[in-house]
């Protein structure tokens, strides 16, 4: 089974050691970020710094003035890197140590300078400049060129492609201020609905009055914006396995299987469309999403119908940090074919357990993973490493046995 870690480049650039580092770890390969949104990350074994600061979505390679001169939306440079080519320079140093690369690529979630015109709009006219509305034909022109980007990319094997899909209201970034009212998982989709001029669009197309369905939204939120609607979840509730009908129950069912069947054509098109163009360019690559086993999710984990993924992707990555329910509820869903892959926190100072990182790996194994991904080497202490190379050591004598 295999095991990879992500990475940034500045983990990479600028530290001799590091790429032996990673090496050592016994990792089948790591996924480096090569378009990434804004971060304040910490740097624990670099020699010349300790905390980078990336200020905004950026590429982590040069763009192509081809591509993108002229261009509305594009993926700044990232200055803070000290170079153009950060993504190239880490990409050489991990081959050299004899550790392949994916390409890590965070494609509807940005912190882009400028106008939010191509941003999700809600149902109250408020902008989400950090969500890119996939129904929009200049966010399918961006994700076109980020697809034509990485297929050019040397060296890498592989694309791991994150909130490649509808994302909304959740954001957690930006000194995020939005706790005084705790939203159930049905009403943060109601929230995060897009009302922009192309999704009034494509609801009229499917036969659904834009301004009913936003009126329909409100008259759900409004009381619990009031205090008036029912007790709301914890914030670290599990999301309730009937979410679907929670939001049927909402909205009504037959408008809300028709927003669902509507959302889903705009998705559908918008993905295949950017993977065509990787495998058109680069057959040779491995696709992978991050991915929800639930198909209406709008997060970096965003929803995938799994019963069909495989004509798309090579497999899915799905979040497995509170739990394998995740992973097993994809792989009971997904093609024989389609890989399906759990991906665990490794940094106990987020949250993670490192020290059962290797029981966390063998359960899932036990459970269908045909691989683990690991957030995240760059970030990980010492004890965090240290449950990585227990983990890796540990998946390696029973694939020997």
């Amino acid at each position: 089974m295999e095991t990879a870690a992500y990475l940034y480049p500045w983990d990479v650039v600028g530290d001799p050691a590091a790429a032996d580092l990673y090496a050592g770890l016994g990792l089948h390969h790591v996924t480096l970020a090569a378009v990434y949104h804004a971060t304040r990350a910490l740097t624990p074994r670099h020699p010349r710094h300790r905390v980078v600061v990336a200020e905004h979505s950026a590429a982590y390679y040069p763009l192509s003035t081809d591509r993108w001169d002229g261009t509305l939306l594009y993926p700044p440079g990232a200055e803070w890197t000290g170079g153009t080519d950060a993504f190239g320079v880490a990409t050489a140093a991990l081959l050299a140590a004899g550790l392949p690369v994916h390409a890590w690529v965070v494609v509807n979630h940005v912190d882009l300078p400028g106008p939010a015109e191509f941003a999700v709009v809600n149902a109250y006219g408020d902008r989400y400049p950090w969500a890119l509305c996939p129904a929009q034909e200049a966010v399918h022109q961006y994700a076109l060129g980020l697809a034509g980007d990485v297929a050019e990319l040397p060296g890498i094997t592989g694309v791991e492609l994150e909130s490649f899909g509808w994302y909304g209201f959740d954001h957690l970034s930006a000194h995020d201020k939005v706790g005084g009212v705790r939203l159930t998982g049905a009403e943060q989709y109601l929230f995060s609905l897009c009302f922009c001029d192309a999704c009034d669009g494509a609801y009229r197309a499917a036969g659904i009055h834009p301004d009913e369905l936003r009126g329909r939204v409100r008259a759900a939120l409004d009381p619990v914006f009031a205090g008036a609607g029912p007790v709301a979840q914890p914030a670290d509730a599990a999301q309730p396995e009937d979410e679907v009908a929670a939001i049927d129950a909402l909205l009504g069912g037959e408008l809300s299987a028709a927003v669902r069947a509507t959302r889903d054509r705009v998705i559908d098109r918008y993905r295949a469309a950017v993977v065509g163009r990787i495998r058109e360019q680069r057959p040779d690559l491995a696709v992978l999403a991050h991915a929800s086993p639930q198909a209406h999710r709008y997060l970096a984990f965003t929803g995938v119908d799994a019963t069909r993924a495989d004509d798309l992707f090579d497999g899915l990555v799905v979040n497995c940090w509170q739990g394998l329910a995740a992973l097993e509820a994809t792989r009971a869903s997904a093609a024989p074919g389609l890989g399906v892959m759990a991906s665990f926190l490794a940094i106990e100072g987020m949250g993670g357990r490192p020290d059962t990182l290797a029981g966390q790996g063998l359960a899932a194994q036990a459970a269908g993973a045909d691989g683990i991904r690991l957030y995240h080497a760059g970030l990980a202490g010492a004890t965090d490493l240290a449950g990585i190379r227990e983990l890796t050591q540990t998946l390696a004598k029973g694939a020997d046995r």
